[in-house]
């Protein structure tokens, strides 16, 4: 049995959370936490009261939300170099919680057909979805990645936002977000993270 263990349903945000294991390059168990009664039980309710995946569990510790979950293992295992050193760690923070902040907000929100009147923006944080889409674009397209030259957790979470978005159609098909995301796709943990998703949503379909 691992010292890491992922909680976790492949058609779900744990796809961060798995992503984000595999880049650390630690052993860790999986369980697959099914939709319904399984997630909202209490069992899984002492690991996240939410009732709600990812979570990790690391010794006695658990992390839920994939923001900190990400932050939480590159402090963890600093081996595999996710987190920066200063001062590129001002950056790492700004673009791993913007994506955790506005970045969901904003895309859940038009998600679900909610648009902020424009005389109620200065109560949203997010102001508005084109604020958001502008400022993402600058996000990835000034540096190779969000926090300088070199990938770090940030990358996991927000490249998982931006795969997400452009796959549903929910974020706009803008050149820099297709370009950020063959550069932070093209890495072993990230196909890896894949294949195993991928074959475990194949085992839940009946």
């Amino acid at each position: 049995m691992a010292d890491l263990t992922l909680y976790t349903n492949p058609m779900s945000r744990g796809r961060i959370a798995r992503w984000m294991v595999e880049e650390t390059g630690q052993p860790y168990d999986t369980v697959i936490v099914p939709f319904g009664p399984a997630m909202k039980s209490a069992d899984y309710r002492a690991v996240n009261p939410m009732g709600k995946v990812p979570a990790v569990r690391h010794g006695d510790v658990v992390v839920t939300e994939c923001a900190a979950i990400c932050a939480y293992l590159a402090d963890t295992f600093p081996e595999a170099k996710l987190a920066p050193p200063n001062p590129q760690r001002g950056s790492y923070y700004r673009w791993l919680f913007f994506a955790a902040g506005p970045l969901e907000a904003a895309v859940s929100n038009r998600s679900l057909g909610f648009e902020v009147p424009d005389e109620r923006r200065r109560m949203i944080g997010y102001g508005s979805f084109e604020d958001v889409m502008d400022t993402l674009e600058i996000a990835v397209s000034t540096n190779p990645f969000v926090a300088g030259q070199a990938f770090t957790a940030a990358d996991v979470y927000v490249g998982s936002h931006i795969a997400w978005g452009l796959q549903f159609g929910s974020i706009e098909k803008r050149q820099a977000f297709v370009d950020y995301l063959a550069r932070v796709s093209d890495r072993p943990a990230f196909q890896r993270a894949r294949e195993k998703d991928d074959a475990a949503a194949a085992a839940m379909q009946p």
